[in-house]
C-alpha cells in the first residue's frame, strides 16, 4: 500500500505510484466529487414542487428521485468491480462524464418523462462517484492515513447535506429549477481536469471477468420491485395480477441472482460476506434507514411548501435544522465511537429515535405551528445521523482487508436499495390518499380547469379561493400522515435487527486486517 510523503518545497506524491501524482489536487477533486454526489440528492428535493408545477406529473414525481436512485443503486457495486478490472482513474472519469451528461440533459428537460429519463442517466454516473473516490484513496494511502481523508469527506458530506435544501430553494427562486442540475457542470469540469492531469495510478493488468449475468439479474430485480412498490395502489390495485406478477418476478430474479453469484469468479456482490453476522445486520439496518430517512426529504418539502405556504427558498431554510441534526449526531457519534471503540448502541438509538420522530411527523396538519414542525424534523434528523457512519464502520470492522471495498459498496447499495423502495412505496401511499382527500374535501367543480398536478405550485395555490386552498392544504397534510405511519414498522424491524448486532471493539493496526476505515455511507 503506498504511503504519503511531502517534499520540502515540492508537491505531495504517493510512494509506490508514479512520482508525478499530485495528491492535493487529487484530494480536492475527490472532495468535490463527494460534494456533488451528496448535494444532488438534497438539492432537488426543494425544487420538486416547482418542477411538478411546471411539467405536471404529480402521480410520477417521485420517479425524479427514484429513477436516479435505482440507476445509482444498480451501478454502485458494478463500478467497484470495474475499477478493480480496468483501473480506478479510468472508471472514475467515465462516471463523472456520465453524471455531467445526465445533469446537462436534466437541466434542459421539457417534460416529466424526459426529466425522469435524464435523471436515470445522471444516476448511472452518480453510482460511481463515491465508490471510486474511496477506492482511489485506498490505493494512495495506507488505512491509518486513509481514515483521516474519510473523516474529511464526512465534513464535506455534512456541508452538502446542510447546504442542499437551501441552495436548491435559492436557485429555484432566483433562477429556475433547471439550475439545480446545471450547477453541477462547472464543478464537474474542474474534477475532470484535476483527475486527468494529476492522478497517475499504476496500470491495472488482470484478466477481466465481468459478471454480466449478475448485473442484468440484479438490475431486473430492482426494477421489478420498484415498479411494484410504485404502481401498487395507484395505477393498479395491490392484488392486481400485474403487481403480483412484478412482486413474483422480483423474488425469482433475486433467487436467480444469488445462484449466479455462487458460480461466478468475479461476483457483483460477494455472497461470502453475509457469513459475518455483523455485516448482515449492517446491511439490514442500512435497508431500513434507506427506506425511511433518505426518502423523507421529498415529502417534507411538499408539506412545507404546500401546507405551510413557504417558498422554495424558505422551505430550504426550514429543512436546515433537520440537516443540522443529522450532521451533528453523525459527527458526535463518530467521534464517540473513535474514542471508545464501541458502536452497537448508535444504530439502536437511530431506529428508536427515528420511530419517535416518525410518530411525531404523522401528527402534523394545517394547524401545526412551523416551529413545532421544525422541532419534529430535528428529532428525525438526529435519528438519521446516528447511523450514517456507524453501519459501514461496523461492517468493515469485521471484514478481511481484501473485502473492504466490496463491503462498502454492498452497504451503500443496501441503503440505496432501501431508498428506492421507500420513495416508491411512500409516493404510492401519498398519491393514492391525496386523490381521495381532494375529492372528499373540495366542493364539486371547485378545481374545474385546474391541473391537479400543479396544486403543489405556489402560483396555482394563490389563484384559489381561501376555502378551496385550505381544503387542498388539508388534503396534502392528511395524505402525508400514512407515509410516516408506514415508516414506523420499518424502523421497528430495523431496531430489532440492530439489537442483535455484536458489541465488538474497533480493530486497530495491530489486529489482522488493519484499522477499519471510517466514512460516510
Amino acid at each position: 500500500m503506498p504511503s504519503r510523503t511531502t517534499g520540502a518545497d515540492g508537491p505531495l506524491t504517493a510512494v509506490g505510484s508514479p512520482p508525478q501524482t499530485r495528491i492535493r489536487p487529487v484530494i480536492t477533486a475527490c472532495l468535490l466529487a463527494v460534494f456533488l454526489a451528496m448535494l444532488d440528492s438534497q438539492i432537488v428535493a426543494t425544487a420538486l414542487p416547482r418542477i411538478v408545477g411546471d411539467l405536471g406529473g404529480l402521480d410520477v414525481f417521485a420517479w425524479v428521485t427514484t429513477a436516479y436512485i435505482i440507476s445509482a443503486s444498480v451501478t454502485t457495486p458494478v463500478y467497484g468491480k470495474l475499477g478493480d478490472l480496468f483501473g480506478r482513474k479510468k472508471i472514475f472519469l467515465i462516471a463523472v462524464a456520465v453524471f455531467l451528461a445526465g445533469s446537462a440533459l436534466s437541466g434542459a428537460a421539457q417534460s416529466m418523462d424526459q426529466l425522469i429519463l435524464f435523471r436515470t442517466v445522471q444516476g448511472i454516473g452518480a453510482g460511481g462517484l463515491f465508490v471510486s473516490v474511496l477506492a482511489i484513496i485506498g490505493e494512495l494511502f495506507n488505512p491509518r492515513e486513509a481514515a483521516k481523508y474519510f473523516n474529511l469527506f464526512g465534513i464535506v458530506f455534512a456541508l452538502a447535506a446542510l447546504a442542499g435544501p437551501a441552495v436548491g430553494g435559492a436557485l429555484t427562486d432566483l433562477l429556475s429549477w433547471h439550475w439545480v442540475f446545471l450547477i453541477n457542470l462547472p464543478v464537474g469540469i474542474v474534477i475532470l481536469v484535476l483527475v486527468s492531469t494529476c492522478l497517475h495510478l499504476p496500470r491495472v493488468e488482470r484478466p477481466a471477468h465481468i459478471d454480466y449475468t449478475g448485473f442484468v439479474l440484479l438490475s431486473a430485480a430492482i426494477v421489478a420491485l420498484t415498479l411494484a412498490a410504485s404502481w401498487g395502489g395507484v395505477k393498479y390495485a395491490w392484488l392486481d395480477w400485474r403487481i403480483l406478477g412484478l412482486g413474483a418476478a422480483a423474488v425469482l430474479l433475486a433467487v436467480a441472482f444469488v445462484a449466479a453469484e455462487r458460480r461466478t469468479t468475479e461476483p457483483v456482490i460477494p455472497l461470502h460476506l453475509f457469513r459475518d453476522s455483523t455485516f448482515s445486520v449492517s446491511v439490514l439496518v442500512s435497508v431500513a434507514a434507506g427506506i425511511v430517512f433518505l426518502g423523507s426529504v421529498n415529502f417534507l418539502a411538499i408539506y412545507i411548501q404546500v401546507v405551510t405556504g413557504a417558498s422554495p427558498t424558505m422551505s430550504g431554510v426550514v429543512l436546515l435544522p433537520m440537516m443540522f441534526g443529522l450532521v451533528a449526531s453523525s459527527v458526535v457519534s463518530g467521534a464517540a465511537i473513535t474514542k471508545t471503540g464501541r458502536y452497537k448502541w448508535y444504530p439502536v438509538l437511530s431506529m428508536a429515535v427515528g420511530t419517535a420522530g416518525a410518530l411525531l411527523l404523522a401528527t402534523m396538519d394545517t394547524g401545526t405551528p412551523r416551529v413545532v414542525v421544525i422541532a419534529y424534523m430535528l428529532v428525525f434528523g438526529v435519528a438519521a445521523g446516528l447511523n450514517m457512519q456507524v453501519l459501514t464502520m461496523a461492517a468493515q470492522n469485521t471484514a478481511p482487508r481484501d473485502d473492504i471495498g466490496a463491503v462498502h459498496a454492498t452497504v451503500s447499495f443496501a441503503r440505496q436499495l432501501g431508498t428506492t423502495v421507500g420513495i416508491s412505496l411512500f409516493a404510492s401511499i401519498f398519491y393514492n390518499r391525496l386523490t381521495e382527500e381532494i375529492a372528499d374535501r373540495t366542493p364539486p367543480g371547485a378545481l374545474r380547469g385546474i391541473d391537479h398536478d400543479a396544486l403543489s405550485s405556489t402560483e396555482t395555490l394563490d389563484r384559489l379561493t381561501g376555502p378551496v386552498r385550505h381544503a387542498v392544504e388539508q388534503s396534502y397534510a392528511a395524505a402525508l400522515t400514512p407515509v410516516f405511519l408506514t415508516a414506523v414498522p420499518v424502523l421497528l424491524l430495523g431496531l430489532v435487527a440492530a439489537l442483535t448486532m455484536k458489541n465488538l471493539p474497533l480493530r486497530g493496526e495491530d489486529h489482522q486486517g488493519g484499522e477499519a476505515a471510517v466514512e460516510e455511507s
